[in-house]
């Protein structure tokens, strides 16, 4: 006989944590929470530098790889994403960023009642535990800890005044107020270690009756009696095994999993499930497509002084000092992240808020692929373009019917002129911060794209030949009403029954910043609903 429970989650990443958490603190639910991957047990992940090694590692890692971009001369785009209790957000780069107020007033005008700000806000709150402190914008006391840099290191002061120097005014809050300016980062971290979902939801939580966890649990296929959810099928070391669930199934898998695991049950594009074999539970259209991620390139600068974390890569005896400050200390290079200051600007000033944000980085890169990141065999610093309103939409599909291949993920990059052209904008607004008098001491030479690129043509050329996914999958299960939308916003999967997607894939519209503190705040959100309809029902 299969056990049963009240609840079901599919996927213990950035959102399966915080529902079993949250589903669990009553004492009134059965929770299950299976997962693909395994313990975080890995000292990489929660050493904040460590990502630089998880990056790569498929112990902890999916390593998926979208299909070649035509817009990209066909080369495909390196996906890593978190195979381990705690998913993304145990490998990630751990910026604190919520996005754009108007996002999310941008969901609710698209019919996505209760997400507008006002609504969100809270969550957002309820989830925090800010070094800061409390006000209206932070919380104080939740489950995930968000730090200050842990130091002021000499190169972020001299990039975050270039920045001042290039016009861009500070702001020492992006999840505040305001979100356009340049400042310091907040982190997902705490004590100078990475505070994953795992850290900052499971740690408590493992220990009550209620909640079971499964990891080394590869859920292939929800289980259905007609158009009702009853339960899953997942695969353990030890075989094929079922679960039963008397309430609901919560498909948290993100922005790849959470797609492909309802088509292989069923529930998807008609044509596409026959195509691949699989019977048709329900015709839900919307299921895979809608893929939006933002897009970045990288310039990339030699400087004079031995400031860049570039010698953690190319100096073993820089590595061994700065493994014994972080191991005695907890101090040094690696108790950060690197990324130490942003800059949230418009590429047109007629804009209403920012479409670029810069990742400033005391790196650089030659390039960062499935194989590894090779830094600059000297000091380096990156300035890093992203595009916040990508117009692109791609998807992803099945590749075939088994539930253990990984799926087909197009991304359809830099299809339209706009697209393009914030890119340009992007190089050229990140080379006049390079060349403010704050960084001028500093600088010998500009590596990439390089001072014979200067035309928008040679741009957008070198963007084709180096640009790459910001890492930032969402809405492949689109929250809404209309004949694509999968999820209501309520998050229960249209015509179904019993079944429920939460995570990154429900996003309409992507947000104007790092993604996972928005799924952090989905999950929070949707624990509260999820507990409304139980007592409702009852």
């Amino acid at each position: 006989m299969a056990d049963t429970y009240d609840y079901i989650v599919t996927g213990a990443g950035s959102a399966g944590c915080v529902l079993a958490a949250r589903l669990t603190e009553s004492g009134r639910f059965r929770v299950l929470l299976l997962e693909a991957g395994g313990k975080d047990s890995n000292p990489w992940i929660h050493i904040p530098m460590g990502y630089a090694k998880t990056f790569v590692d498929s112990r902890v890692n999916w390593k998926f790889e979208s299909e070649p971009e035509k817009e990209l001369n066909g080369r495909t785009m390196y996906q890593p994403r978190g195979k381990v209790l705690g998913g993304t957000s145990s490998i990630n780069g751990m910026i604190y960023m919520r996005g754009n107020a108007a996002d999310y007033d941008q969901w609710r005008q698209l019919g996505n009642e209760g997400w507008d700000y006002d609504s969100v806000l809270p969550y957002f709150r309820k989830a925090e535990d800010n070094e800061r402190g409390e006000d209206d914008y932070h919380g104080s006391g939740g489950p995930l800890r968000v730090s200050d840099q842990p130091y002021e290191w000499d190169i972020a002061k001299a990039l975050l005044e270039a920045c001042r120097q290039a016009g861009i005014p500070f702001n020492p809050d992006f999840n505040g107020a305001r979100q356009e300016g340049c400042g310091y980062y907040q982190t997902t971290t705490k004590d100078k270690r990475r505070w994953s979902t795992a850290a900052a939801y499971l740690r408590t939580a493992k220990r009550r009756p209620n909640l079971t966890i499964r990891t080394r649990a590869h859920t292939t296929r929800v289980l259905f009696e007609g158009t009702r959810a009853t339960g899953v099928e997942f695969r353990t070391p030890n075989g094929l095994q079922v679960a039963h669930a008397g309430r609901e199934v919560i498909v948290s898998g993100g922005a790849y999993g959470s797609p492909q695991l309802l088509q292989l049950s069923g529930v998807g594009p008609a044509q596409h499930l026959a195509d691949m074999g699989i019977e048709v539970v329900r015709d839900v259209p919307g299921v895979g497509s809608n893929l939006q991620d933002h897009f970045n390139t990288f310039c990339t600068y030699r400087i004079s002084k031995n400031w860049s974390l570039n010698a953690l890569h190319y100096s073993l005896s820089n590595r061994l000092i700065a493994g014994a400050q972080y191991l005695f200390l907890r101090s040094g290079p690696m108790s950060g992240n690197g990324m130490y200051v942003g800059a949230l600007v418009r590429s047109d000033k007629r804009l209403e808020r920012p479409d670029l944000q810069f990742n400033i980085s005391a790196w650089s890169t030659i390039d960062r692929t499935a194989s590894g990141i090779i830094s600059h065999p000297f000091p380096g610093i990156s300035i890093s373009p992203v595009h916040l309103a990508p117009e692109g939409r791609g998807s992803v599909r099945l590749r075939n019917s088994d539930p253990l291949a990984p799926p087909e993920i197009r991304f359809n990059f830099l299809r339209s002129e706009s697209d393009m052209r914030v890119m340009i904008a992007g190089v050229r607004i990140a080379r006049d911060i390079a060349r403010q008098q704050a960084l001028q001491q500093l600088m010998v030479e500009e590596t990439a794209p390089g001072v014979a690129t200067h035309s928008d043509e040679q741009i957008a050329e070198d963007v084709r030949r180096r640009g790459v996914s910001n890492l930032h999958p969402v809405g492949t299960c689109g929250m809404g009403h209309g004949p694509m939308a999968v999820v209501d916003p309520r998050l229960r999967v249209h015509g179904m029954a019993g079944l429920r997607v939460v995570d990154a894939s429900i996003m309409p519209v992507i947000v104007a910043g790092n993604t996972n503190a928005p799924t952090i705040m989905i999950a929070e959100k949707a624990a509260d609903m999820i507990q409304q309809d139980a007592r409702t029902a009852a």
